[in-house]
């Protein structure tokens, strides 16, 4: 038999209402940063993504694909854009010739450090807004 859970408060409510609004705001302000450096959101998010990626410095577009939370094709065409613009480089794995690395080049490097740079500084002056156990009156 499940568990039964409490009922949300209106506490709880108000609390998960303000997060998505201040989860909404930080995501604008990504889209705004990221457009006036010259890139796409999407664009910014695989490079950081690539960056990001734990243990290494490359990601599969299959790892890329899940950690976007797209389409296998919809990554493809976006690391082919990325491609044309310097960005990202691919190369074929070695070992399994199906599966493709994604990199980033210099101008990837360097503009995911200076937007990654402007994300970091949004967050930690709004990093209260974002402790979600706080927020939803549970303690640690």
């Amino acid at each position: 038999m499940p568990k039964r859970r409490a009922p949300v408060t209106k506490r709880q409510y108000e609390a998960l209402a303000n997060f998505r609004y201040r989860l909404r705001q930080f995501m604008r302000y990504s889209e705004e940063i990221t457009r006036k450096h010259g890139m796409t959101p999407l664009q910014y998010q695989l490079l950081l993504q690539v960056k990001g990626y734990p243990g290494r410095e490359w990601a599969s577009v299959s790892e890329l694909a899940e950690r976007l939370q797209a389409q296998h094709h919809g990554v493809v065409s976006l690391v082919t854009r990325c491609e044309r613009l310097g960005l990202v480089k691919r190369a074929a794995n070695e070992a399994d010739r199906r599966t493709v690395h994604v990199r980033l080049t210099r101008k990837g490097e360097n503009a995911v450090r200076r937007l990654a740079g402007l994300h970091r500084d949004e967050l930690l002056a709004h990093r209260d807004q974002f402790v979600v156990s706080r927020l939803l009156g549970r303690r640690r």
